[in-house]
C-alpha cells in the first residue's frame, strides 16, 4: 500500500486549500484565492500548472 512517506522531508502531501488556478488566454496560469478572488501569482517562468493547486472550471 502507498504512503505519504515522512514529515519533515521538504515535500507537501495533498492539496494546497483555499485557493484555486485558472488558466489566463495568454498560457500562463494564475493562483487565485478562494475566499476574496484576489489573483495571488503568475506561472511565467513555463506555462504548466502550479502543483497542488485545483484547477477551476
Amino acid at each position: 500500500m502507498a504512503k505519504n512517506g515522512q514529515s519533515g522531508d521538504n515535500r507537501r502531501h495533498g492539496a494546497v486549500r483555499k485557493r484555486s488556478q485558472t488558466q489566463m488566454p495568454s498560457g500562463h496560469w494564475v493562483k487565485r484565492d478562494a475566499e476574496t478572488g484576489q489573483f495571488m501569482d503568475i506561472k511565467t517562468s513555463d506555462k504548466t500548472p502550479f502543483k497542488g493547486v485545483r484547477k477551476e472550471k
